[in-house]
């Protein structure tokens, strides 16, 4: 079996809570969403105007870091915090 393979199993055995706290304080990645959608994130965040794109940097569990009118500006954030990004597809 290649290592890739090896790695692929074991991450299947793991528990819905031992995946969310995979990578935990040091991945992050960007999501796109809709700015009618930030209050249910951000419940703190003051009133976006309807119809906007923003970026929202999550932690490996889901958690909100920041959130970002431009893409750029959520992966600086992540680099200035000294996360690394991923993608998921």
């Amino acid at each position: 079996m290649q290592p890739k393979d090896m790695i692929v199993e074991q991450m299947s055995r793991l528990t819905p809570e031992q995946f969310a706290q995979l990578g935990d304080g040091a991945l992050a990645y960007v999501r796109p969403m809709r700015s009618e959608d930030v209050t249910r994130l951000y419940p703190q965040a003051p009133d976006i105007e309807p119809g906007l794109t923003v970026f929202a940097l999550l932690s490996a569990d889901g958690s909100p870091i920041v959130l970002s009118d431009t893409k750029e500006g959520a992966l600086a954030n992540a680099h200035e915090n000294k996360l690394m990004t991923v993608s998921l597809h």
